[in-house]
């Protein structure tokens, strides 16, 4: 983990980023006037926002701030400079740097320091040879700001720490995270946050009838489990909860319906990573002590082809008592995610937010760029998520719901079939979880940018903790 502390201005010998404008007086921060001058040819270049100006007892980077069209895009321009002196951080083997503000913008600084403390992550958790060659030196970043509060780093750094455990737990393998593991990590999560967690296990799933999670785990030789966690605080914005919803299958294989390799199952760790955004976000915001009244609900099992593994053509009764034709095996997000969204109905939830790695539609409509999402919540509820997606850059694809998607998903012998046509596959999905709620409901497709084959920029490669500061950031604004 990145520390991140408010600090005064840096000693002389402290290596620091500056914060400037093209019109900042530079020479008031020691800087020499050949110095300037190479910051300026520098900036002239083209997408040349950085400059390194090594002092020999000090490295000096120099991060030009520009305006751009909208807050949201300067500040996502401002992560991605944080990266790139990252990288430059830890390859000259720097263990601390001061950012200092010659802006007075604390938005602008506070992103900075959030796209070199998150570009920052590593998991080298299975490397035994070259690790401490490879390891990142950077330690500690140091913010100083006249307008930067203590609030402000506080927040930052909880939110920081709970996307790295988010992006640890979707890049453990299935081999030391199934099923009972993630839901031990959750209940670690709980005793440091200070959030409640209660782990039903097979017998308890059982007893309820939670079919559709049940159905999926039949192929699989560990049990299933299902997590309730919940953060209610005694003066709660919120008179009712906020639930949210993550797909927790710790594996895929496509069951029955196995899924071609390569660049299909290899990475199907990560399909976990709906559950591994609740459960993070859930620490941020107990970690924040938020006034908001949250539960988090992770159905959770692998899904493979073996022992009993269900097959295309059975009929599931699920938790809630509807029947299902499952033609596809592959299609075991929305099984597992049905009952869960069942479940939450006894909360009476103000909003029901669910999260899935759940459809390659959604990656083939939007790519790694952005979030899918549908629903039946308000318009208002849809704009304030929408809002803190472009808060964080984590942006929301809103898709139709329209009433002849439903038409696809019509079973000749059940209530309904657990996969649609050939077309508008996201959206099918999202139309059969719709069956299982009777709230206001959100429903995020991250599979484009959960898990990552290519780094990007700060978001790195492998698991990227996609929904983390997302509806960390959505919370604080309730």
């Amino acid at each position: 983990m990145t520390l991140i502390k408010k600090a005064p201005a840096p000693s002389e010998n402290e290596n620091v980023v500056i914060v400037c404008k093209k019109n900042t007086p530079l020479a008031s921060f020691g800087l020499s006037s050949a110095e300037i001058e190479y910051a300026k040819i520098e900036f002239e270049k083209k997408d040349k926002k950085i400059a390194v100006i090594n002092q020999l007892r000090r490295m000096v980077i120099l991060s030009l701030l520009e305006k751009k069209e909208k807050e949201y895009i300067t500040l996502e321009a401002c992560r991605k400079a944080g990266d790139k002196i990252s990288i430059f951080l830890n390859e000259s083997k720097t263990e601390s740097v001061v950012i200092v503000d010659a802006v007075n913008d604390v938005k602008a600084v506070l992103a900075l320091a959030e796209g070199i403390a998150l570009s920052n992550y590593q998991f080298v958790k299975y490397k035994t040879k070259d690790v401490e060659k490879d390891k990142h030196t950077l330690k500690s970043i140091f913010v100083n700001s006249k307008k930067v509060n203590v609030k402000d780093i506080e927040r930052l750094q909880i939110s920081v720490d709970a996307v790295a455990e988010a992006r640890t737990l979707v890049n453990e393998p299935a081999s030391t995270l199934n099923a009972v593991q993630l839901a031990k990590e959750f209940q670690r999560l709980g005793k440091e946050a200070g959030f409640k967690v209660t782990v039903f296990d097979k017998a308890k799933i059982q007893s309820l009838g939670m079919g559709g999670l049940l159905a999926v785990n039949l192929g699989s030789v560990d049990p299933p489990t299902f997590t309730i966690m919940e953060w209610k605080p005694n003066r709660a914005k919120n008179k009712k909860p906020i639930v949210l919803v993550g797909k927790g299958v710790v594996y895929d294989t496509g069951g029955l319906s196995l899924k071609p390799t390569p660049n299909s199952m290899d990475y199907m760790k990560c399909d976990m990573a709906g559950s591994a955004a609740v459960g993070c976000t859930m620490y941020a915001i107990a970690k924040a002590k938020l006034p908001v009244h949250v539960i988090g609900l992770v159905p959770s099992t692998d899904n493979r082809p073996g022992g009993n593994a269900y097959a295309p053509g059975d009929v599931i009764k699920m938790y809630d008592g509807q029947m299902v034709e499952m033609l596809n095996a592959d299609a075991e997000g929305r099984m597992i995610l049905a009952d869960a969204l069942s479940y939450a109905k006894q909360y009476n939830p103000e909003l029901v937010i669910d999260l899935a790695t759940l459809t390659g539609s959604a990656i083939a409509a939007v790519g790694t760029f952005g979030t899918v999402a549908m629903g039946t919540a308000s318009e208002a509820q849809k704009n304030k998520l929408k809002t803190s997606g472009n808060n964080v850059y984590e942006r929301l694809a809103e898709f139709p719901f329209w009433d002849e998607y439903d038409e696809l998903i019509k079973s000749d012998i059940a209530d309904m079939k657990n996969i649609g046509g050939p077309y508008g596959g996201a959206i099918t999905a999202g139309k059969f979880l719709a069956r299982f709620t009777d709230y206001p409901w959100i429903h995020l497709d991250i599979a484009g940018p959960a898990f990552l084959t290519v780094k990007d920029s700060y978001r790195g490669k492998g698991g990227t903790g996609t929904g983390v500061r997302l509806l960390f950031d959505f919370f604080k604004n309730i």
